[in-house]
């Protein structure tokens, strides 16, 4: 299984989120904080507010927290919810891909299956046990 660059980041913001769920955060503050282009955590913040996982506060004084109980949070669930798609090879896309073996594939069901665990395992633990305090 292999996450992209984007839930990567995603999760290591909700993992630093988890470990002080009330306090307001930066985006200035994460980027320096996790080595994150600011860019590219506004796109990680945006998508994770619009899951109802973080709750982003506008004008002088806002931010973004955590909007779950990071206890009640999965791991599994955010990298279900920031790659939606977690189709490992091509045949799993939604449109089934143009692989010529797919009616003789046994394969498929054995990365099903071990795509299923990576998930299960991921659903074990909470974003609340996996909490990141602050580096400083």
């Amino acid at each position: 299984m292999h996450l992209t660059t984007f839930t990567d980041y995603g999760m290591r913001t909700m993992m630093r989120l988890a470990a002080a769920p009330d306090r307001l955060f930066t985006i200035e503050e994460i980027s320096a904080e996790l080595g994150v282009s600011r860019n590219h955590l506004t796109k990680i913040i945006h998508n994770l507010a619009k899951g109802g996982y973080i709750r982003t506060l506008r004008g002088k004084g806002g931010g973004f927290r955590l909007a779950k109980d990071p206890a009640q949070v999965t791991l599994g669930e955010i990298v279900r919810w920031l790659e939606p798609d977690t189709g490992i090879v091509e045949c799993f896309r939604k449109d089934g891909g143009t692989c010529t073996l797919s009616s003789q594939c046994r394969f498929k069901g054995r990365l099903l299956a071990a795509n299923r665990a990576f998930l299960h395992e991921l659903d074990q633990a909470t974003l609340k046990e996996c909490a990141i305090p602050a580096h400083f």
